[in-house]
């Protein structure tokens, strides 16, 4: 059906499913903006995620309204920047980017992805209805926006959440969860540790890779008050705040599985949705897999909440990503793309998104009685979206290379091969020396992150 289509057979019964029937406005306007298009194709990456199977269960109704084909590949996370990057420099085929995070540095200061100052100053294809107020502003700044420039629209969006096994707390004598990460070390891990039968209090996803440096070492960083660079890009590891929080991830080892330093994402919910730990702090993404009884005996027991302030407040993981305009495209096929951002991002389809299983990046979805009575996420994962740390992860181009250095000494510093002063001594030296050949000491680049 689509030339660059990999999908499973699950997902392509999925694009043929019930289609929704947008409001006759929105269908108005796309359908009057796209008739110079119809038979132009977008192109672009997709990753098997919840958030992805939603749009494709709603693309057919954009190519019936607007006659433009949306062609795309489903490709692992891992391999997905390195893919689009070739694509780039090779000046292929991909019409819409796939923004990360942590990608948007490296996309934008290579001219690959186009600022939407231009493309939004061209009424005929932007909606009237755009409201780019409406996304939550640490999503559009942290995901959409690199040197005070907007590039793409948030999409496919997540939060750190503290998911929890409320009966498990219950036993232990708890009626509601730790607020404050110093609660959940000194107050909730013992109760909830039972070694010997295999229980433990926590459990932190810490594989070696981007799971280690992203999801594990810089979790513990900002609400403690550190960070991994100072305001001059030199390394701010080694300060009281950044120690104190590393130093606390070592004392909450023992609370944690055997091996723990081993486990990706789906180890660490698998064994919240088994019962071998009491909690996680996850994506919210992953709210599908603890409710479905077929991955999760969890039922009525899964609860979920913020996760924990630090001293320095409550400065939750940020994870997801951003659609945007390719560089390389023609200008009907920009045109075309920029349509189908507005369409995938926009408030007139977040409820069927949402109801199809994505996490729109619009506030106003999130305000509705019943999406919140529905989802238990929605209300967690809204209040840690009021503050945040755009920067959670630096978002420029030497990210890739530092993540390796994070990464290898942060496993050692879990596994008791080095100390945390030790390590972040040691990461601090390698990591600045990749930001001076970068050029950031000289002057050659900007201080952005």
């Amino acid at each position: 059906m689509r030339k660059r289509t990999r999908g499973t057979a699950a997902l392509a019964l999925l694009a043929g499913a019930t289609l929704w029937q947008a409001p006759a406005r929105a269908a108005d306007w796309l359908e009057t903006a796209a008739a110079p298009l119809k038979g132009t194709a977008v192109t672009t990456t997709f990753l098997d995620r919840p958030g992805y199977r939603a749009i494709i269960k709603l693309l057919p109704e954009f190519e019936k309204k607007t006659g433009i084909k949306v062609n795309y590949e489903i490709v692992p996370y891992e391999n997905a920047r390195e893919k689009q990057v070739l694509n780039f420099t090779s000046r292929g085929d991909l019409t819409v980017a796939l923004v990360d995070l942590v990608w948007i540095g490296e996309f934008a200061e290579n001219g690959w992805i186009e600022p939407i100052d231009g493309l939004k100053g061209d009424a005929k294809v932007t909606d009237p209805n755009l409201n780019l107020q409406g996304f939550f502003p640490l999503l559009l700044d942290a995901f959409g926006t690199w040197g005070g420039k907007v590039y793409g629209l948030p999409f496919d969006n997540y939060s750190g959440l503290l998911f929890y096994n409320a009966c498990m707390l219950k036993d232990a004598g708890f009626d509601k969860p730790p607020a404050t990460w110093g609660a959940l070390l000194k107050d909730y891990a013992p109760k909830l540790t039972k070694a010997d039968k295999n229980q433990y209090a926590f459990a932190l996803q810490s594989r070696r890779g981007e799971t280690q440096s992203a999801d594990s070492f810089m979790r513990v960083l900002w609400p403690f008050g550190g960070s991994l660079l100072d305001k001059n890009f030199k390394s701010n590891l080694n300060s009281p705040e950044s120690q104190a929080g590393l130093q606390f991830r070592q004392d909450l080892m023992k609370y944690m599985p055997p091996g723990v330093v081993s486990f990706d994402h789906n180890e660490a919910v698998n064994a919240l949705a088994q019962g071998q730990v009491a909690m996680i702090t996850e994506w919210s993404a992953f709210y599908g897999t603890l409710t479905d009884p077929k991955t999760s005996k969890l039922g009525e027991c899964l609860a979920v909440a913020p996760e924990p302030e630090g001293p320095a407040g409550r400065l939750p993981a940020l994870g997801g990503f951003s659609l945007a305009v390719a560089s390389q495209a023609t200008d009907a096929e920009k045109k075309a793309a920029w349509l189908f951002i507005q369409w995938a991002t926009s408030e007139a389809i977040a409820r069927p998104y949402v109801e199809a299983g994505g996490v729109s990046g619009r506030s106003a979805i999130y305000q509705q009685p019943d999406i919140k009575a529905s989802y238990k996420f929605v209300e967690p994962m809204v209040a840690s979206w009021q503050k945040g740390v755009p920067q959670y992860r630096p978002r420029f181009p030497a990210w890739p290379a530092i993540s390796e250095v994070v990464a290898e000494w942060g496993s050692k510093m879990m596994l008791g091969e080095t100390t945390p002063a030790a390590g972040a001594k040691e990461i601090g030296s390698r990591m600045e020396g990749i930001l001076g050949k970068e050029g950031y000491y000289s002057g050659k680049k900007a201080l952005l992150q």
